[in-house]
């Protein structure tokens, strides 16, 4: 099997191993290559030791140096080179008490997590696969290198890991490696908020989100999300709906696919915001006498659990202001026609309501048959009030209108209270009719509303 290896590295390896050393690339890098998907990273492991490599090479940074790794730099691209090591115990179930450097690649991969992460290759030897990597990855199986206890032991972090490798590459977590996730998962109480964060991220924005819902019958997600657990409990025995309130969330994140018109942040948000839209549901559950149930309010609720839930693991603030306030709107319905529209893009802002789209139509999907075409389609006819309203140009928020507060100054009204509140009575009629946003139409306005004595 024969692996392309990018100049940059091929160069390292060589460095290396011209000096008498062994080098190989190592790892995702590997594994991603042999699949036909693009590495985001090339790491690379060897025997030589940390002093070797700073030696050898001109522009190295100490990332990691105690446990054996240094980044050599080419232009302003960066390569981790870690020597050869075998991790001690772990007591703390997430960081080696010690490291000793290995004098051979196998004990090296023999450390690593999963099969398909434990596989090795330069252009002299070809591909190193002691534990089956290839195999698995043919077999698409998820499997614990040795034993999985062993492994998930060390870290907790690698639970995690292998539901969201499963997730983004649609293979089956193997037997033992499940059970012993089972076994194990309360040790994720030891792993920092951080680390959830970007495997439950990873996990959201992948193929396969509803791999969550696996994690729940697992017993895994109560060490972090205990809330999910909840709505994976919570069934909703209404005519809207099919699933529980966790399964028509992960229903509607699987349905929800990345466009070109999104970043890569806006995607993660609408995920995000998926996965904890209805949460509040739990606590506002009622059934009527016919025995429907009922959630009234729960869109306030659920965005004051996904505020708790972000910050508790750490989510930054942004993430937190964006994905709070698509599940805060979620379940608005404005009007299909321009002055609601224009409405309600100033009360939770153009970006929120452009993405909103997305959320509620996944949310949708996510939700039973009936009226499901209808409730489409209003939906696309809002979408194209709102593509008029853009296109038009119309003003949304006090700094549209066409008179400032250098104007209102000159009419003799004071910067203060009643300057704002002058700005924000003109900026309601203009959201009702745009046309009179000019600044004539908008004095005379100040005389009709009498709004200067």
């Amino acid at each position: 099997m024969t692996i392309t290896l990018p100049k940059d590295v091929s160069r390292i390896i060589k460095t290396l191993t011209d000096a008498g050393y062994e080098a190989y690339a190592v790892g995702g890098c590997v594994r991603d290559s042999i699949l036909g998907r693009a590495p985001a990273d090339w790491d690379i492991t060897t025997s030589a030791l940390p002093q070797d490599v700073k030696r050898l090479f001109r522009r190295t940074v100490d990332t990691g140096i105690q446990h054996g790794t240094v980044t050599v730099m080419f232009k302003m691209k960066g390569y981790e080179v870690t020597t050869y090591r075998i991790d001690g115990n772990y007591s703390d179930g997430r960081h080696p008490d010690s490291v000793t450097f290995a004098s051979n690649l196998e004990e090296d991969l023999r450390r690593r997590d999963f099969t398909i992460n434990a596989m090795a290759y330069n252009e002299g030897d070809g591909l190193v696969d002691i534990f089956g990597g290839v195999a698995d990855l043919e077999g698409k199986i998820i499997r614990a290198v040795g034993k999985a206890e062993e492994r998930f032991d060390e870290d907790a972090l690698r639970i995690m890991r292998a539901f969201r490798f499963a997730a983004q590459l649609g293979f089956e977590i193997d037997r033992d490696t499940r059970i012993a996730a089972q076994k194990l998962a309360e040790n994720l109480n030891k792993v920092s908020a951080e680390r959830i964060r970007i495997e439950l991220t990873k996990l959201a924005v992948s193929a396969h989100p509803e791999l969550l819902g696996d994690m729940y019958r697992a017993g895994i997600t109560r060490y972090f999300m205990p809330e999910f657990d909840a709505a994976m409990e919570c069934t909703q025995n209404n005519i809207h709906h099919r699933f529980n309130v966790g399964e028509h969330s992960l229903e509607a994140m699987r349905s929800f696919t990345k466009t070109e018109a999104l970043t890569d942040k806006e995607f993660e948000y609408i995920r995000l915001a998926l996965l904890l839209h209805d949460l509040g549901k739990c606590e506002c559950k009622t059934t009527d006498a016919d025995g429907v149930d009922h959630f009234h309010g729960h869109s306030r609720v659920s965005e004051e659990i996904s505020r708790s839930i972000l910050k508790r693991l750490k989510y930054d603030n942004e993430t937190l202001k964006t994905v709070s306030a698509l599940v805060l709107y979620h379940d608005i319905k404005p009007e299909p026609e321009s002055a609601s529209v224009r409405r309600a893009m100033n009360k939770m802002g153009a970006d929120i309501f452009r993405l909103l789209f997305c959320v509620q139509k996944a949310d949708k999907m996510g939700q039973s048959d009936y009226q499901r075409q209808e409730k489409l389609d209003r939906l696309a006819r809002l979408h194209k009030v709102y593509e008029r309203v853009v296109e038009a140009g119309d003003p949304i928020t006090v700094g549209d209108l066409a008179i400032k507060g250098n104007d209102l100054k000159e009419l003799g009204v004071a910067p203060g209270p009643l300057m704002g509140e002058i700005l924000r009575k003109l900026l309601e009629q203009v959201l009702e009719d745009p046309s009179c946003n000019t600044k004539q139409a908008l004095k005379e306005k100040i005389k009709e509303l009498n709004l200067i004595e």
